[in-house]
């Protein structure tokens, strides 16, 4: 398996593995792939990359600056993130997490957040933090994982990239 940075032919399989990956899942608006080229198009792509497994694009993460209305800066939010269903439980999206979280880092971020289930992601060290606030979105399922000392506090807001929906 290579993990690399997305390159303008993936776009097509992104999409292809992304509708996959959310066709049967029960979180989310199935508006995953116009989310991923929405913020493609608004240059919000801060860090995106593809799982190749033989040449074929297996999996896909991305990750786009959000807000925090306390000003914090460098702070960034985890998703879409799909791996292809008869590809998953195969360590395939946790190297996907660890590389982008690790880009991320190398960019000089503070911080990730993310809307997902905590006993996933709590593994790569997200966890609830009460001082951080994602309207509409059940607490337990706002996740944080601050790179060094925390010192952020608000609501935040994920790239207006969020609300495609076509």
């Amino acid at each position: 398996m290579i993990i690399r940075k997305e390159i303008e032919s993936d776009i097509e399989a992104i999409t292809e593995v992304t509708l996959a990956a959310f066709k049967n899942c029960q979180y989310g608006n199935h508006t995953e792939q116009f989310i991923i080229h929405a913020l493609r198009a608004a240059d919000a792509l801060t860090v995106s990359l593809v799982a190749d497994v033989e040449g074929i694009l297996v999996g896909h993460i991305a990750f786009s600056p959000v807000t925090i209305s306390d000003s914090s800066q460098n702070w960034y939010g985890l998703g879409p993130f799909s791996v292809l269903p008869e590809y998953q439980k195969q360590g395939i999206g946790k190297a996907l997490i660890h590389e982008g979280l690790s880009l991320l880092k190398g960019l000089g971020a503070r911080g990730c957040v993310l809307v997902g289930d905590p006993k996933y992601y709590e593994q790569f060290g997200f966890r609830n933090l009460p001082e951080l606030i994602l309207e509409g979105v059940p607490h337990e399922n706002f996740l944080a994982l601050p790179f060094g000392e925390n010192k952020a506090q608000g609501v935040v807001v994920f790239h207006q990239g969020f609300s495609a929906t076509v």
